[in-house]
């Protein structure tokens, strides 16, 4: 994300901001909350991974992360903020017209033109 942060000259966001959810990137002044979700640990079916070891184990950490990224989105909104969630996959060359979609409404506030 940093790396697409530059090339798109988009700054001022922070990293470790003291805010519900621990968000990856936050821009205070858009009231923006980045989060980078692992496809694996967030239940995302990109590659249809399941262990086999652990399975029940596995299921439910997957379900209880996908429940509280869901509170956290959820609250994060009530209190005025726009939460953008990206998957990991989203982040390779071949889906940046995903991730350019997802951050269209940070782009539109924070590119100088």
């Amino acid at each position: 994300m940093i790396t697409f942060f530059k090339e798109m000259s988009v700054k001022e966001w922070r990293r470790n901001y003291k805010i519900t959810g621990k968000p990856d990137f936050v821009f205070c002044k858009q009231k923006i909350a980045i989060f980078t979700d692992g496809c694996f640990w967030h239940g995302h079916d990109c590659r249809n991974l399941k262990p086999k070891a652990n399975s029940d184990y596995w299921e439910n950490k997957i379900l209880r992360n996908k429940e509280r990224d869901a509170y956290v989105t959820k609250y994060l909104s009530k209190i005025g903020w726009k939460v953008i969630r990206i998957w990991e996959c989203e982040l390779k060359n071949k889906n940046k017209n995903i991730l350019l979609e997802k951050l269209k409404p940070l782009l539109d506030q924070t590119i100088k033109k």
